[in-house]
């Protein structure tokens, strides 16, 4: 008859091998996940600065020469007031930018900057991401012939 075998297991060297790998899988998804909410969330924010210079603009383009147009015989644009409107809407919308006029004074650009606060990659150092929106309005002059 034979002695019984004494099984005897082995050692083992990658003990803890799983435990490295779903760590470093996680930082990953973590990562994924906080590149698409906080990438969407500044996709946001940069239509909302677009959204405001447009409006900031469009508010602009409504500022007529009140004198020229009682008369009803000429509607003209009054460019250091379309400037100070688009400020003025600016402030009240809670943003910051600036608002230029070309050479010719028949044209303005609002261009608004802001700042995205991240949720998820703050974890990493990100606090936040800058945000750039533009807007512009052309200020037409015209004469209207009553008939």
């Amino acid at each position: 008859m034979q002695a019984p075998t004494t099984f005897r297991a082995r050692p083992r060297n990658d003990e803890g091998g799983i435990a490295i790998y779903t760590a470093i899988v996680t930082v990953a998804l973590l990562g994924i996940i906080g590149l698409a909410i906080d990438g969407g969330g500044k996709l946001r924010a940069t239509e909302r600065a677009d959204a405001v210079a447009m409006e900031a603009a469009r508010a602009a383009g409504q500022a007529i020469d009140p004198a020229s147009a009682v008369t009803g015989t000429q509607i003209r644009i009054d460019p250091e007031a379309a400037q100070a409107a688009a400020y003025a809407y600016l402030a009240r919308a809670g943003t910051q930018g600036t608002v230029s006029l070309t050479g010719d004074r028949t044209q303005l650009t609002v261009t608004v900057n802001d700042a995205y606060p991240t949720t998820l990659l703050s974890v990493v150092g990100i606090g936040s991401m800058d945000v750039t929106g533009h807007g512009t309005a052309r200020l037409l002059h015209g004469v209207t012939q009553p008939e």
